[in-house]
């Protein structure tokens, strides 16, 4: 009989394996052959065979380590009695001679009986059945598996839940801009960093002809999943409902009626919409986004909020400025995680920094003034990863473009 000291030593190292193991497609047989380098001899645990959820029965799907091929039973219905035990047990010992899940275990000379435990995937259910001989102790057996069990079904949750968050981000992703637009007189960048897998910020870029184009960024509230729904919600409905000859507060306003109808009540989200034209004319929105910077000499005009958020109300005050976009002026739109990245004292870096490294650098390209906000705010927070979504736009105007 092993310690308790050596059993809980020995657990806690194979379930820290399930938990670190790569999911490959020989993870099963990965944890399958640790469990038995590990407990088999003090368990008395062996010939271990996984099978898998297949129509209306479990088949043998694989020959693990260390486990027989022939002589044993290669379907189990799932409307038999014994696979009905594992299903709602989780484990079951099949000590009872009347009651087996697979009888060839226990017309073996040696004496042996058959137990098996299940976990599942989001698509399929598996059953390991697996021999205990002779000398094995129902309370160890028992705690073991059902301690495997739970940790293999918890990995299992959480690669899915992680596969789907994946799949969001991928998506999400697709929605931002796949390149920075080519536009005469006129130098783009634009970057966003998450905080977590998926971004609450976004940026887009709208290109109507050679004469104007549009840009914008905003901020969904929260993170996660929620915020990157609503992120697809203003990106999608931006493309669709933004043509030059629209007129932007109509169509940011009916925006602002079908996501109030559609998010929850506390869910909100912040935008900024230019249109620039050729000649440096910015005709803007800004629904309650942090304002942009647009620099020129040791100008710096705030592009200030003139509206209110987008989908906490059903209507809302929208009303559109100008502004003018000088040759070798600055536009810099960024999010609010930026300015609210904090440092070891906790101080915000906030925006007077911002403006300042502007407008020292305002000579630089719009890629080196953007990578260079990036680096400076990282570098204040001391390298720790993002707390909040990061998003920088830089529009610079170099020159007037030739006709």
């Amino acid at each position: 009989m092993i310690t308790p000291k050596d059993f809980y030593r020995k657990l806690d190292r194979l379930i820290e394996r399930i938990g670190k193991e790569k999911t490959s497609k020989d993870y099963f047989a990965n944890i399958v052959a640790e469990l038995e380098n590990t407990f088999g001899d003090d368990l008395r645990i062996t010939n271990i065979r996984l099978y898998k959820e297949s129509g209306d029965s479990f088949a043998l799907a694989s020959s693990l380590p260390k486990a027989k091929t022939t002589g044993v039973t290669t379907k189990l219905p799932i409307d038999s009695e014994p696979v009905k035990r594992v299903l709602q047990n989780g484990s079951y010992i099949f000590d009872d001679p009347r009651l087996s899940i697979d009888p060839h275990i226990s017309m073996q000379q040696e004496y042996a009986i058959p137990a098996a435990f299940t976990v599942r995937t989001k698509a399929k259910r598996w059953i390991f059945v697996f021999e205990l001989k002779s000398g094995w102790v129902r309370e160890e057996v028992e705690f073991c598996l059902n301690a495997v069990r739970t940790a293999l079904n918890y990995r299992l949750f959480s690669d899915s839940i992680k596969n789907e968050f994946e799949q969001a981000a991928q998506i999400q992703r697709s929605l931002l801009p796949a390149s920075t637009p080519m536009i005469p007189g006129y130098q783009i960048a634009g970057k966003s960093k998450p905080a977590e897998l998926v971004v609450g910020d976004f940026y887009d870029y709208f290109e109507f002809d050679d004469e104007m184009f549009g840009v914008g960024i905003g901020d969904a509230s929260g993170h996660g999943l929620l915020a990157a729904m609503l992120v697809r919600d203003v990106v999608t409905g931006l493309r669709m409902g933004l043509e030059k000859e629209m007129k932007m507060v109509h169509t940011i306003k009916k925006l602002n009626r079908v996501l109030h109808r559609s998010t929850f009540s506390t869910r909100f989200a912040t935008l900024f919409y230019g249109e620039i034209e050729r000649n440096g004319n910015l005709l803007y929105v800004n629904a309650g986004h942090p304002a942009p910077l647009l620099v020129r000499g040791d100008q710096v005009q705030e592009l200030k909020a003139n509206g209110t958020i987008l989908g906490a109300l059903p209507d809302i005050t929208l009303q559109r400025a100008y502004a003018q976009i000088q040759p070798n002026a600055v536009l810099v739109m960024y999010s609010d995680g930026i300015f609210e990245r904090l440092n070891r004292n906790e101080e915000q870096f906030g925006i007077p920094r911002l403006k300042k490294l502007v407008l020292k650098n305002q000579q630089r390209s719009a890629q080196e003034i953007m990578d260079l906000v990036f680096n400076t705010v990282f570098d204040f927070g001391q390298g720790k990863s993002w707390e909040d979504d990061a998003t920088v736009v830089v529009i610079k105007r170099v020159g007037e473009a030739k006709s």
